[in-house]
């Protein structure tokens, strides 16, 4: 039995804009490190597998009231406003598209849409309602550390 084709998909999208230029923006955001679930606001662990200059692949383990929730993901990064994500978890699937948008004021409008699956172990997919209000809660607490960070390389550069 394939255990990712067990639920209904579901499909995601948001849209955020950073104060900070694409390029910027597309490397902070495609930068993956293991303090990234902090920067999430997700108390869970990443392991980062490999890391290439188009390919990274991670792992995130988080602790649930059901179970451990295990995920590994591989990015295809595609330079220079664009990269795409697999993961295969227990819990759940995802096909992830990310896509940046340069905007006339220095500014990036950032988009990612996603199609989620759940698992035969896992709940069911989230209203569209609330999982996209938690994707931009999340992407709000990371464009604050983006935001923070391009701030502080301004500061140096000057």
């Amino acid at each position: 039995m394939d255990l990712r084709m067990s639920g209904p998909i579901a499909v995601y999208e948001i849209q955020m804009t950073f104060r900070a230029p694409l390029p910027f923006v597309f490397t902070w955001c495609t930068d993956y490190t293991p303090a990234d679930r902090k920067l999430e606001g997700d108390p869970g662990s990443r392991k980062i597998l490999r890391k290439s200059t188009r390919t990274v692949v991670y792992e995130d383990l988080n602790d649930t009231p059901h179970g451990w929730m295990w995920s590994r993901q591989t990015v295809t990064l595609r330079p220079p406003d664009r990269w795409t994500a697999v993961a295969v978890g227990n819990y759940r699937t995802w096909e992830l598209e990310y896509s940046l948008r340069e905007l006339p004021d220095g500014q990036t409008r950032f988009t990612m849409r996603g199609k989620r699956r759940a698992t035969a172990v896992g709940v069911r997919n989230p209203s569209k309602r609330a999982l996209e209000s938690e994707l931009r809660s999340m992407w709000a607490n990371l464009g604050r550390n983006l935001e923070r960070d391009y701030r502080a390389e301004r500061r140096r550069a000057s």
